[in-house]
């Protein structure tokens, strides 16, 4: 086992340890290139994305009709609270070992008129292959769904990175449209509105 798949394994068994239900690495450079909050400064030199994930609990998310709940409200912001305490975490292992790391926060406003963070943390998963992009704009994992909240740690490490899930299954079964309380979400990816979505969000 070279370096790249040791530092690989040794991370995800410690984000594992940590509660990540999702673990994977991809590129930095399409993440990065989504935000222009991101400064030179910041993101230079660091090339890998680690993308972290944990489960949201489907008795919660059943629970919503129509708006979100109390008890999603509490409990939303509960797992962005473990996603950065993970971060900070991985972040701190990759630096006792020598390398740069730069924890961003899961849930963290940069831009509110767009609604948008330092990075996408869904092109970063995408990157990391834990999943393909849903009609609903979310990103998608073969096992879990949408059900999952995501943490994105940069660095220069050397990591063997993960291959994009290319092709996804969302076409097939359109439940989204119906459910969707914004009507935001179109039959192909395209067609996604993001302004009715926002709209609704506030």
């Amino acid at each position: 086992m070279g370096l790249e798949e040791e530092n690989y394994a040794q991370l995800r068994q410690l984000a594992e340890n940590w509660g990540a239900s999702l673990f994977g690495v991809g590129e930095a450079g399409r993440p990065l290139e989504l935000s222009p909050h991101m400064t030179p400064e910041l993101s230079s030199g660091l090339e890998k994305a680690i993308s972290m994930g944990v489960l949201l609990s489907r008795k919660i998310l059943d629970d919503i009709k129509g708006q979100p709940t109390p008890l999603y409200s509490y409990h939303y912001r509960r797992a962005n609270n473990a996603l950065d305490q993970l971060g900070i975490v991985i972040a701190n292992r990759i630096q006792a070992l020598g390398y740069q790391a730069l924890p961003v926060p899961a849930s963290q406003i940069v831009d509110w008129e767009k609604q948008t963070g330092l990075i996408s943390h869904r092109e970063a998963a995408y990157a990391a292959g834990l999943g393909f992009r849903g009609l609903n704009s979310l990103l998608v994992n073969p096992r879990f769904g949408a059900q999952v909240r995501l943490v994105t740690v940069l660095t220069d490490m050397p990591l063997k990175t993960d291959e994009p899930i290319r092709e996804g299954h969302c076409e097939s079964c359109m439940a989204c449209l119906s459910l969707c309380p914004a009507k935001a979400i179109g039959r192909k990816h395209e067609e996604f509105d993001r302004w009715a979505c926002l709209e609704k969000l506030k």
